[in-house]
């Protein structure tokens, strides 16, 4: 089962379209009853989120719904609400490494945390903010060194428990991380610098969470310009224990996503470029694909019907 956000044509002569909340079994999407956004999910306990996607589970199985409900939709970015995304960093041995290596001023900053009690989280995103599948991701044009980066994102309820799991990419600027570590807002947090999907996977489906395979593959002209595989068996840390220190001094009324951090990362010199596409693959979950483009103006032009409304004066 898959828990999925998708675009549907509005039923009336408008002619728009809305967003619908739905479980996908065995190639079928069926969506949940009564329940308008994700961030109505986010608000169950763990245990009536799980009675609640077994029963449309078990309905979609029964029935035979209609043709629109049986084949293929057009998935977007799963987040909705008041939802953030945050991010934790120097989670993997290589990520340290990494980051060490880019810093021009400030290494020990990074070989300090890896070990340290705390770990490093961030704020990365808005809901609005978030790119869905095939939705443009963006580089900065300020930014010389830019990298996706390939993570395992835990979806997590108002509560602070774990109920599923899905890919992110936390695009990143090296250049501009690696001049100053008091620049990493502005290295990692705007439009365009994160992607989330396809689809949720409910964490009781989960067998072994550390044991997910995460691939990362860039493609650009026609071929692979880049491409690798870890696991989650190489996380430093714990999912509950980043967990803990999110949720210890904050609230969040529709849930939260909290990506874990990546050790797949392109060496220097490459860089995005305009054009590639990246392809971020967590196993369970599937693959986020997502072009890419460098700027404002360039983002606004292939936006999603989504963030074209968010951006505009009557949006939020």
């Amino acid at each position: 089962m898959h828990i999925v956000r998708f675009r549907e044509a509005a039923t009336d002569v408008s002619g728009g379209w809305s967003t619908a909340v739905g479980v996908r079994v065995a190639g079928r999407t069926i969506p949940v009853p009564e329940v308008q956004t994700l961030a109505d999910l986010w608000a169950l306990p763990r245990d009536e989120l799980q009675a609640l996607l077994a029963g449309a589970a078990r309905a979609s199985q029964a029935s035979r719904a209609s043709d629109q409900a049986g084949g293929p939709v057009d998935l977007v970015a799963p987040i909705d609400g008041r939802t953030e995304v945050w991010a934790a960093g120097v989670t993997y041995e290589v990520s340290r490494e990494a980051r060490v290596s880019e810093s021009r001023q400030a290494a020990s900053v990074y070989e300090m945390v890896y070990g340290a009690e705390r770990p490093e989280l961030f704020f990365k995103s808005a809901s609005w903010r978030v790119a869905g599948p095939g939705d443009p991701i963006a580089i900065r044009p300020d930014s010389t060194w830019d990298v996706p980066e390939p993570e395992l994102a835990l979806v997590i309820n108002r509560f602070g428990e774990i109920v599923g799991v899905t890919a992110c990419n936390d695009v990143s600027s090296r250049s501009i991380e690696g001049e100053n570590p008091l620049y990493l807002p502005q290295a990692k947090v705007y439009l365009g610098s994160c992607a989330l999907g396809p689809v949720i996977r409910p964490i009781w489906e989960v067998e072994s969470p550390y044991a997910l395979a995460i691939g990362l593959a860039i493609r650009r002209g026609g071929a692979v310009a880049w491409d690798g595989r870890t696991s989650t068996a190489r996380l430093h840390r714990r999912f509950d224990e980043l967990v803990e220190h999110l949720f210890r001094a904050d609230r969040f009324p529709d849930g939260a996503v909290l990506s874990t951090g990546t050790c797949l990362v392109p060496e220097a010199p490459f860089t995005l470029s305009v054009g590639d596409i990246v392809d971020v693959s967590v196993s369970g979950v599937g693959t986020l694909s997502n072009g890419v483009v460098c700027g404002l103006a360039a983002l606004e032009e292939a936006a999603s019907p989504e963030l074209r409304a968010a951006l505009s004066p009557e949006g939020s």
